[in-house]
């Protein structure tokens, strides 16, 4: 797999090219779970010395997005049961703090730029265009955060985002079509819970929101249905491959 090179970004430096590179690439499901990354090929492909490429894997590592063996080097980190819940269960707990907040801050131009986003999502939706819904969903999410006046709370909120966006992209979004339209009512009862600043309901639509998502990845996982001949994680060392 060659890794793909975003047009008219600028970076500061060798080492945050490679890491946005790899960080992208990874997110997109374009390197997959398990497959392992050879510094030297990374190397060679974007045409940069080592030093970048090993200090971006380091901070890639650091946030859970590559795992390090002494004996098989570098791999980009699976996902398992656990990991998914990770992400439903930090989702939750964001979501439940950034609807709270947003609910007593909002004005009503902000709860109509979040309906106008929510339209769009239908339209995504009947659409059949999947990835668009995506995109506009962590858009979405990641609004509300962003007007509680808490800028630590949307920036990571929107990490936890990219890594829910990993699992959709990894699973072929098969997850998101079977469920888009539940979850469209569910964004739309948000947005009237936001409306009428009512933190009971909120509080128990974001639980619901995000269980019922987690339930489903789950079940899905378990299924068996990504392929990877285990039920518990895609990826790990049984399918490891190199670049190329």
């Amino acid at each position: 797999m060659r890794l793909s090179v975003s047009e008219g970004m600028v970076y500061k430096t060798k080492q945050e090219f490679v890491y946005w590179t790899l960080r992208r690439a990874i997110l997109r499901c374009e390197l997959a779970p398990g497959q392992r990354l050879t510094t030297q090929e990374i190397a060679d492909q974007l045409e940069v010395s080592l030093i970048p490429v090993r200090e971006a894997l380091q901070l890639l590592q650091s946030e859970g997005l590559v795992e390090g063996s002494p004996h098989v080097g570098a791999s980009v980190a699976p996902i398992s049961d656990s990991s998914v819940a990770e992400v439903f269960t930090l989702l939750e707990g964001l979501e439940l703090v950034a609807s709270r907040v947003a609910a007593l801050r909002m004005t009503p131009e902000d709860t109509d730029v979040l309906a106008a986003l929510v339209a769009e999502m239908d339209v995504a939706a009947e659409r059949g265009e999947y990835e668009l819904w995506g995109e506009l969903n962590t858009r979405l999410h990641v609004s509300i955060a962003g007007y509680t006046g808490m800028p630590t709370l949307r920036e990571m909120t929107e990490r936890v985002f990219d890594l829910w966006y990993r699992v959709q992209r990894c699973f072929s979004s098969e997850v998101v079509r079977q469920r888009v339209g539940q979850r469209q009512q569910e964004h739309h009862a948000i947005l009237g819970a936001l409306r009428d600043r009512d933190e009971a309901a909120l509080e128990a639509l974001i639980k619901f929101h995000n269980r019922n998502a987690l339930e489903a990845y789950t079940k899905y996982m378990s299924s068996g249905s990504t392929g990877s001949g285990d039920e518990s994680t895609i990826g790990g060392a049984g399918a490891m491959q190199k670049m190329g």
